[in-house]
């Protein structure tokens, strides 16, 4: 199968250098509408949908490959390889920050910067390290989102999105959870929630930007404070913003972010 096909993958703009775009759990390509045209007149753009996600082939979902995130980074590569060219910058929301993450651990000659938006290596507290959430609070997420995956979506993904100002951002983002098949959705939650990848962090050495939002109920302040301390070459930039999707909820700001450290990074 082309991997085109598979990811649903979207190739536009030109430049010397290619960013790579990859949403977040629930959501697809589409949620990258607010930033990433712009960047089409400077760089090569690629956008795509996890397999799962979106517009991708649902057939290819292996539920072994995607047990972990490891075969998504897998997919990011082989995206990488068809489509990419110059310098690559990938630029991932939530779990995607760590799916890039583990790509440029295996392949780190492929990238030349990452821009992590919303991350986190782990989402359960353990012993000095806050993720969020205690384990008895994961447990019963993933419960609920088992037993009731619709009503799930209908009142987690306003609380993700944030934005009280907003809401038809909230709106969005519910439809786009529901419109999941919710047997791939409930495994790729179960596999995103349960991920431990700290012991990975210090061995990513690609330069990196941490964007989060400054009230974040999936990924506190201090897991950016974590991920500035462990992460080698990272700049930690907080948005003062409501929410866990910042480039939905304020492009601008975030747009602003992207460019300082493109231009600070790609010379």
């Amino acid at each position: 199968m082309s991997v085109l096909i598979r990811n649903n993958v979207q190739v536009t703009g030109s430049g010397a250098a290619t960013l790579v775009f990859a949403h977040g759990f629930g959501c697809d390509q589409t949620m990258w509408r607010f930033i990433a045209p712009a960047f089409g007149e400077r760089f090569k753009t690629i956008t795509f949908d996890l397999v799962g996600s979106g517009g991708s082939d649902l057939n290819a979902y292996d539920r072994t490959k995607y047990s972990t995130l490891h075969g998504y980074a897998d997919d990011l590569l082989e995206i990488l390889d068809a489509c990419a060219t110059g310098p690559v910058v990938f630029i991932g929301h939530s779990v995607s920050a760590m799916i890039g993450m583990l790509a440029t651990i295996k392949a780190p000659e492929r990238f030349a910067a990452q821009i992590m938006i919303g991350p986190s290596p782990c989402y359960i507290n353990d012993g000095d390290y806050v993720g969020g959430f205690n384990r008895a609070d994961i447990d019963e997420l993933l419960e609920t989102l088992e037993s009731n995956y619709l009503g799930w979506s209908s009142s987690m993904a306003p609380a993700i999105m944030g934005a009280p100002n907003q809401p038809e951002l909230s709106a969005e983002l519910t439809t786009s959870f529901c419109r999941n098949d919710p047997e791939i959705a409930k495994h790729f939650a179960r596999v995103t929630f349960l991920s431990d990848n700290r012991a990975d962090v210090p061995k990513s050495r690609v330069p990196a930007l941490i964007l989060q939002c400054s009230d974040d109920l999936i990924a506190p302040r201090a897991v950016g404070d974590y991920l500035q301390r462990h992460l080698p070459n990272s700049t930690l930039y907080v948005i003062q913003n409501v929410g866990h999707c910042p480039h939905m909820s304020a492009p601008t700001e975030s747009s602003r972010a992207i460019d300082a450290f493109l231009a600070a990074t790609l010379r």
